[in-house]
């Protein structure tokens, strides 16, 4: 009986799967808030999605500002909060208000005060100019329905010399190649400093030049 209920579930899982991934070549389907616990986990099976891994492709420093780019529930937020310490700031930026207050929760909780809630979506012109050391862009480009903008917002964003790390996983519905998303941020104007993983999954290191 175990076996046939887990069989159920997993079929029924790549079912939303590919339901979510057809539908998401129409319309602009970012994860629900509903849904937020399959974003709460590293996936096992790629390794250049998970949280460390990501993090140490940052360069990050205590005191930084950091951008964390359709930040979901906070996965990475809380993370990045406490590797900059008490005297950096991290903004979670989200288009989801049920999300920010995901990341409002876990920050109560783990007692954190310098990550600042941004409701809105990348590409609306919310951040400023030469704002952020570091950012990050975690399966979330193809959720963005005017892609070039976005990755200008936050080209614009960050300090000379400061990076992006862009990652996708073929896991996620909206996965974006590394071909299309350095072809897409060559035209703005980064340059490619490192990439970690593979054609399926992979973590891109994008820096604004000086």
């Amino acid at each position: 009986m175990s076996f046939n209920y887990l069989f159920f579930g997993l079929a029924l899982c790549v079912l939303i799967w590919i339901s979510w991934r057809f539908a998401s070549y129409r319309w602009v389907l970012p994860c629900p808030v509903w849904l937020h616990r399959l974003l709460e986990y590293d996936n096992p099976l790629t390794r250049a999605n998970q949280t460390n891994v990501i993090l140490s492709n940052l360069a990050l420093a205590p005191g930084m500002n950091v951008l964390d780019a359709g930040c979901g529930p906070g996965r990475l937020t809380i993370p990045l909060a406490k590797k900059i310490g008490a005297q950096g700031r991290v903004t979670a930026l989200d288009i989801q208000a049920g999300m920010l207050q995901k990341v409002q929760e876990k920050a109560k909780r783990e007692g954190i005060h310098t990550i600042q809630l941004l409701q809105a979506g990348l590409g609306d012109g919310k951040l400023g100019h030469n704002q952020y050391d570091r950012a990050l862009l975690v399966t979330v480009l193809g959720e963005i329905p005017h892609q070039k903008a976005a990755m200008q917002e936050l080209f614009d964003a960050l300090k000379p010399g400061g990076l992006v790390v862009v990652t996708e996983s073929m896991f996620d519905p909206h996965f974006q190649s590394q071909s299309t998303v350095l072809r897409l941020a060559q035209e703005i104007g980064f340059r490619k400093k490192g990439v970690m993983g593979n054609r399926l999954a992979y973590s891109l290191q994008l820096e604004k030049p000086h």
